[in-house]
């Protein structure tokens, strides 16, 4: 009996230290001002975009919101966060690496990642491990929803594109 227990104790073990599939929602900021500066805010169509997420994702379980540190990256994911009753956090889009750091803090779980034209493909990019295959997107595309499901970065990925 206690060969059984220790049998089944150690594959309890193996089986809970298996890494659940962590799903990533990728989306570029919503339609921003043509202001002349670095950091613009939202257009009104980039305003009822951001009402879309909600609307996509309303029904979703969602861990955690992260986006980059402007204002229109912030402002596209406030109405989801609000209705998902999560505050948003920040990441440097830049930085690839950070992406591992959400993969163990939410393992399992799902994380919408609000980024740009270049940094949401660089970070398929990298969740999938095709540092090549997802190019920068055009700067009036805004319509991209991209969902990655990922088992252990750079593997074991599954890419849903979806346009909106």
């Amino acid at each position: 009996m206690k060969p059984l227990l220790v049998f089944l104790f150690a594959l309890n073990l193996l089986l809970s230290s298996q890494t659940q599939p962590t799903t990533f929602i990728l989306l570029r900021h919503a339609e921003k001002e043509n202001d002349g500066t670095k950091n613009p805010n939202l257009t009104e169509a980039g305003k009822e975009r951001a009402m879309t997420h909600v609307k996509l994702l309303a029904k979703t379980k969602i861990d955690a919101i992260y986006s980059t540190s402007f204002k229109r990256t912030e402002n596209t994911v406030a109405p989801l966060a609000k209705a998902h009753k999560l505050t948003p956090g920040t990441y440097d889009g830049s930085r690839v690496e950070e992406i591992d750091k959400m993969i163990r803090n939410f393992s399992g779980g799902t994380i919408v990642l609000c980024g740009h034209s270049n940094t949401t493909p660089a970070m398929i990019n990298y969740l999938t491990g095709h540092p090549n295959e997802y190019k920068t997107f055009e700067d009036d595309d805004y319509g991209n929803l991209v969902i990655v499901t990922v088992v252990e970065r750079g593997k074991s990925t599954n890419v849903t594109w979806l346009r909106y």
